[in-house]
C-alpha cells in the first residue's frame, strides 16, 4: 500500500516541490496575450465619437460632399481635390499656357484639373496689373513733362479685381453653359482652368509694358493677346474635336483679344 501511494503525482500539493524534468520536449510554453491599446473613454456600443477605440484604427477624416448634390457646392471640402498639384505639376502647366499652339493642356489635366493656378495667376496679375499700371503711366508722363510727380492710383486695383476676376468666373462660366446648350459636352473647372492659365502671359508682358514708347507697347500687347488667344482658341478647338463650333473658338480668340486691348487702354495709356 505505501509502495503504491508513492506513485501518485504530488506536484499539486500545497509546498510540493515539482520534480526537474530533463526532456526538452515536455517544457511548457505560456503565449502572452498580446497587448491591446485603447484610448479613453470606453465605449458603450451607441454613440460612435465615444468609446475605446484601437490607435491602429482609420484615422479621422472629413466625409466630402459629392459634386452633383448641392450641399457639395458649398462644402469647402468638396473643392480639395482641385488643389492638389505640386510645384512641378503648377510650374508645367505655366509652361505649356506660353505655347499657343500646342492645343494639348486639356490632356495635360485632364486626370488632375486645378483651380490653385488659376487663382494664384488671376491674383498675381491683378497687383502687378495695377502697380506696373501706375508706374507706366508716370513714365509716359515723365517723359512728356519733366516736373510730374509721382502719384499712385488706388482706382487701378478696383478695376483690375473687378476685370480680372471677372473674366476669370465669368467667360468660362458662359462658354460652359453655351456648349452644354448647344449638346456638348463640357466640364467648368476645366474651362475655368484653362482660362485661368491663359492670364499668365499678361503677368510677364507687364514689365515689357513699362517701356514709354507707345507704338512699342501697342506691338508688344498685340502680339501677348494674339498668343493668349490663340492659346485658348486651338485648345478649345481640340476640346471640341468633331464638332462644327467654329463660331465658338473664334468668340474664344475676340474676347482674349479684347482683354489685352482693355490692358492696354485702361492700365498703360
Amino acid at each position: 500500500m505505501e509502495a503504491s501511494y508513492t506513485s501518485l503525482p504530488t506536484s499539486h500539493l500545497l509546498g510540493s516541490v515539482p520534480a526537474v524534468v530533463d526532456d526538452a520536449s515536455s517544457t511548457i510554453n505560456y503565449e502572452v496575450p498580446e497587448a491591446n491599446m485603447q484610448t479613453f473613454p470606453p465605449n458603450n456600443g451607441g454613440d460612435r465619437g465615444r468609446g475605446y477605440q484601437s490607435l491602429a484604427g482609420p484615422s479621422e477624416t472629413f466625409e466630402q460632399q459629392p459634386a452633383s448634390n448641392w450641399r457639395g457646392v458649398f462644402s469647402i471640402s468638396s473643392y480639395t481635390q482641385y488643389f492638389n498639384v505640386d510645384t512641378d505639376v503648377v510650374l508645367n502647366r505655366l509652361l505649356g499656357s506660353l505655347f499657343p499652339t500646342s492645343g494639348d493642356f486639356f490632356s495635360k489635366i485632364d486626370a488632375n484639373p486645378d483651380l490653385y493656378g488659376p487663382i494664384w495667376i488671376s491674383t498675381t496679375l491683378i497687383f502687378v496689373i495695377a502697380a506696373l499700371g501706375n508706374c507706366a503711366t508716370y513714365l509716359m508722363e515723365k517723359n512728356s513733362d519733366t516736373s510730374t510727380s509721382w502719384s499712385f492710383d488706388v482706382g487701378y486695383v478696383n478695376l483690375a479685381v473687378w476685370s480680372i476676376y471677372g473674366y476669370a468666373i465669368v467667360v468660362p462660366l458662359g462658354f460652359y453653359f453655351l456648349l452644354q446648350y448647344l449638346g456638348s459636352n463640357a466640364s467648368l473647372i476645366r474651362f475655368w482652368c484653362l482660362w485661368g492659365y491663359s492670364l499668365f502671359i499678361f503677368i510677364l508682358s507687364s514689365f515689357l509694358l513699362l517701356i514709354p514708347l507707345e507704338p512699342l507697347r501697342w506691338i508688344i500687347i498685340l502680339l501677348v493677346g494674339g498668343a493668349s488667344a490663340c492659346f485658348v482658341a486651338s485648345n478649345l478647338r481640340s476640346y471640341m474635336e468633331g464638332n462644327d463650333l467654329t463660331i465658338v473658338v473664334v468668340a474664344a480668340f475676340l474676347l482674349q483679344m479684347a482683354l489685352a486691348i482693355f490692358f492696354k487702354v485702361w492700365f498703360f495709356a
